[in-house]
């Protein structure tokens, strides 16, 4: 046997909260009328056999004339009343069914008005419900949800689906922060294993080449000198996949991002190249590792000082910035070199993803990784010809969320 569905079960329930009560009531007043009369008419036929035999008993005795007349009336006033208590008996009794029938009409009426108005109650709850109930399975399958009209029902249900949406996307924006997590360590994991691998042989073959080069001929001296810079292209690669293989390890310090964007500014942009630092009054130390933040910011800036070669200027600016109700810090460079093109800065993060001759295409992946360990966030912005922007933001770990400052 099929089983009634939520929205049958829902409509016979409220459909029975309408019926039933006023079904038990339309019989019990229907029986009590036709079983209260009979006692009426009892009595006024116990009265009237009695009062028949009081006036027999009296006119066999010697009475006065008086007296006579009043037996008289009272039998005709008996004779009456008992007329009447038939006609009544007769009247209630069409009457109940009268009743009875105007009963059944109005529950009839009834039936209809209630089935009408707990189909659309029924409706309008467990459309919705089923509906929240699709959305259910398509989260737990990791489906996105529709985006078709909502159906009619009752207005906290659109409460509730906007809850669900974004519990959704809270629950979409977590796996996918645990995919990307579990992809950059298996990144890491290989690109410590490649730099293991790297550095192995690289220290005797240095050796190697310098022992060469002091001792070959000259005829094979440039031949040396390709496998020395070569040699250095490969150490060079093996210490980029070392940084992305690691994250930041021991204890924090506090950092001064101005002093370090300063000093990273005069190690890394040529002379030739302008650069302005700019950094705001009421920017408060960090507490971060040092030596990784100027790693990554050195990547940055090397960008930058690339995508100037051909003419451009490199701005950094360091300042206080309120995000999620708390203080932060942000960092910011800023380059009017060539720009990136729109379909490339999808895949600018991403490890080995590069479009430089020779890149490892670690660079901003290294950047993101730092920033990300410290509870950062990165973004960019860029526009080809006109220039890139790439910020960092550090959270105050120690900020006032009201007045953002540092306790």
């Amino acid at each position: 046997m099929k089983r009634i569905g939520f929205r049958g079960r829902l409509f016979l329930i409220l459909l029975s909260f309408a019926l039933v009560p006023t079904l038990v009531l339309t019989f019990a007043w229907a029986a009590t009328t036709w079983l209260a009369l009979p006692l009426g008419v009892g009595a006024w036929d116990s009265t009237a056999e009695s009062g028949a035999k009081v006036i027999e008993i009296a006119r066999a005795q010697r009475l006065s004339r008086s007296d006579a007349t009043a037996v008289t009336e009272h039998e005709q006033a008996l004779k009456i009343g008992v007329m009447r208590s038939k006609q009544a008996t007769f009247t209630f009794r069409r009457l109940a069914l009268a009743g009875a029938l105007a009963s059944l009409i109005a529950f009839v009426v009834l039936l209809v008005v209630s089935s009408r108005v707990a189909g659309h109650l029924s409706r309008s709850l467990s459309r919705p419900l089923q509906e929240l109930v699709g959305w259910t399975e398509r989260i737990a399958q990791g489906e996105p949800l529709p985006d078709d009209p909502p159906k009619r029902g009752a207005p906290e249900f659109a409460t509730l689906r906007d809850r669900m949406r974004d519990m959704a996307a809270g629950l979409e924006r977590g796996r996918r922060a645990a995919l990307e997590a579990e992809r950059l360590s298996a990144l890491r994991e290989t690109a410590r294993q490649v730099a293991h691998e790297l550095k192995n042989p690289l220290t005797p073959i240095r050796f190697a080449v310098d022992r060469l080069r002091r001792q070959a001929p000259a005829e094979l001296q440039e031949t040396i000198e390709v496998l020395s810079v070569e040699s250095a292209r490969l150490e060079e690669l093996a210490r980029s996949f070392a940084q992305f293989g690691r994250l930041p390890e021991g204890p924090r310090a506090p950092v001064d991002l101005g002093e370090l964007a300063r000093y990273t500014a005069r190690s890394s942009v040529p002379s030739n190249l302008p650069v302005a630092i700019n950094v705001g009054t009421d920017v408060p130390l960090i507490d971060g590792h040092h030596e990784a933040l100027a790693r990554a910011l050195s990547n940055v800036m090397l960008n930058a000082v690339e995508a100037c070669r051909d003419g451009g200027s490199i701005a950094v600016d360091v300042s206080r910035v309120a995000k999620n109700g708390s203080s932060a810090v942000q960092l910011s460079v800023r380059d009017t070199g060539c720009g990136i093109p729109p379909d490339r800065m999808a895949r600018i993060w991403e490890p080995y993803v590069t479009y430089k001759s020779g890149g490892t295409g670690l660079g901003l992946a290294i950047a993101r990784q730092t920033v990300l360990a410290h509870e950062g966030d990165v973004s960019a912005e860029s526009e080809p010809g006109r220039g890139t922007t790439i910020r960092f933001t550090f959270p105050l770990t120690h900020a006032d969320p009201v007045t953002g400052g540092q306790r």
